[in-house]
């Protein structure tokens, strides 16, 4: 049936949709399963494509797994670079990326449990990516440049490195939201809910605000 779908009379396909709609499926699945967990058969089903596209676009499952890890990073630091940090002033610069870390990370779960993954794989799959270095380097351009106008202005402290910054930041905003559900058990809070995510959000927001003053 997907093959036919594929192949209907009049219909178009468009690739660059086409392969965005596996990339998308296969974030959810391997996200929530894994390499070997998630089932290329499934993530062709949701994209509602065949196998032959699989092959034309990926060459192979090992391939798509590469290829959504690759596309889930794309999409985090293409949504980065959209905030304009530039041209905001370095405090409120700052606080809005900790905000959006924060609420990317919040609200795409399924994309923090794959970088857990391909983490517990140590990274066997993302050290063969030609892009993945490419891909961050805006960024902490991007961090540098910021650190370096609060330097200048007095609102920054000097010694900071812009790596360190993100390690940190994706550090306070992740690592209360991947625990979640074990954190609620040990410490009799429900982390999973909305009254949690604002306070623990300008509790991080506050955090780091603190940390880079002079």
């Amino acid at each position: 049936m997907l093959e036919q779908a594929d192949r209907s009379p009049g219909k178009k396909r468009d690739p660059v949709k086409s392969r965005r709609r596996i990339l998308d499926a296969a974030v959810r699945h391997f996200g929530q399963r894994g390499l070997h967990g998630g089932r290329v058969e499934e993530i062709l089903a949701e994209a509602g494509l065949s196998h032959r596209m699989l092959y034309h676009y990926f060459g192979d499952k090992e391939g798509l797994y590469l290829a959504t890890l690759e596309h889930a990073y794309e999409q985090i630091r293409s949504a980065e670079q959209a905030l304009n940090l530039d041209a905001m002033e370095p405090e409120d610069a700052l606080r809005a990326f900790v905000t959006f870390s924060f609420d990317y990370a919040a609200e795409n779960p399924d994309l923090m449990r794959l970088f857990y993954q391909e983490d517990l794989l140590e990274a066997a799959h993302l050290s063969r990516s030609t892009r993945i270095g490419a891909l961050h380097e805006p960024l902490i351009l991007t961090l540098d440049r910021l650190l370096e106008r609060g330097v200048t202005m007095g609102v920054f402290a000097p010694w900071i490195d812009p790596v360190q910054l993100y390690f940190s930041i994706a550090g306070c905003a992740g690592f209360a939201l991947s625990n979640r559900f074990i954190l609620s058990t040990i410490f009799g809070r429900d982390m999973t809910s909305p009254y949690f995510l604002q306070e623990r959000r300008q509790h991080v927001i506050d955090f780091v605000m603190t940390a880079v003053r002079p």
